[in-house]
């Protein structure tokens, strides 16, 4: 899928928004970094048989509490973003109870004032590289606190099991969320309630997050308390036969189009539409339907 090269007179700021990069198959498998127990901190997984196209992302700092620390995803993203074979990207954690703990205060409270600034710069910069081509989903089976949850809010859509908790408590740590949660929750709840939950520092059950629109689904927690994870690997498996192509240039259209104003997102949904039509995706849709039968995308 090749980049936007034509745009309307009035467009050069949706030019700048609508940049999309060429895909280029390139696998990933393992990576980042070591030293707990466990082994990798962040493992990448891309599974197989039926659930091929779901690649997953996993927390393993059990120690931490899968807490924020120097962990490095950007590589690992960058990769995972140029393999048109991923389809649906899910974060989970791999420690019982916890999806992520937020920030890693132990270690933040050894930096001085300019090492805190460009760790935070760099957190914010995480989050950034999580608005991935494809979907993603966080799988929240336990806390997701400050950082854990400013995650989630970077992810397309979030499932929590309903004993997880959740909320950006930086201010009762003396601090404010500084890794996209005052720009993300808003768009996502109302800036009223956003700034009420802020400003309290207030936690939430997946329950009441789920009532608040805060996640797309709210499970029982099972046995083995992966209740979460589960129902997001079948919500990737809704969206795995679906024309990946068109799903990708629905993200772009909705994603970007809710940065402007109504008629300049009419304009970016018209130029992802456009690029949409020489597919062979969007041939194969028509033909399925014409000869009643299930359609066969390649992502081409």
């Amino acid at each position: 899928m090749g980049p936007i090269r034509t745009f309307p007179a009035r467009a050069p700021m949706l030019r700048a928004l609508l940049l999309l990069h060429p895909w280029r198959p390139l696998g990933v498998r393992g990576c980042t970094s070591h030293g707990t127990s466990g082994g990798r901190e962040i493992q990448v997984r891309a599974l197989a048989g039926p659930d091929q196209g779901i690649t997953e992302i996993l927390m393993n700092r059990p120690r931490a509490r899968n807490a924020l620390g120097n962990v490095f995803l950007q590589e690992a993203l960058a990769r995972l973003r140029e393999d048109q074979q991923v389809r649906v990207l899910l974060f989970r954690s791999s420690v019982k109870g916890v999806f992520c703990a937020g920030a890693d205060l132990k270690e933040r409270e050894q930096m001085s004032a300019a090492e805190v600034g460009a760790f935070v710069q760099r957190l914010r910069g995480l989050m950034s590289e999580i608005a991935f081509p494809a979907p993603t989903i966080a799988a929240m089976d336990g806390f997701a606190l400050g950082g854990g949850l400013e995650l989630a809010l970077a992810c397309d859509l979030r499932v929590a099991a309903s004993t997880a908790v959740m909320g950006l408590i930086e201010t009762t740590r003396g601090l404010l969320p500084g890794a996209g949660g005052t720009q993300r929750l808003p768009r996502c709840l109302g800036v009223a309630l956003a700034k009420e939950l802020i400003f309290t520092g207030r936690r939430l059950t997946g329950v009441e997050a789920h009532a608040l629109g805060l996640v797309n689904h709210a499970v029982d927690q099972n046995e083995e308390g992966n209740a979460a994870y589960h129902q997001a690997r079948a919500l990737a498996q809704e969206i795995l036969p679906q024309a990946p192509i068109a799903v990708r240039l629905g993200k772009v259209a909705i994603d970007r189009g809710m940065e402007v104003d109504i008629a300049s997102g009419m304009a970016i949904e018209g130029m992802c539409y456009a690029q949409n039509i020489p597919t062979q995706d969007r041939l194969e849709g028509m033909a399925a339907f014409r000869e009643k039968r299930p359609p066969k995308f390649i992502g081409k």
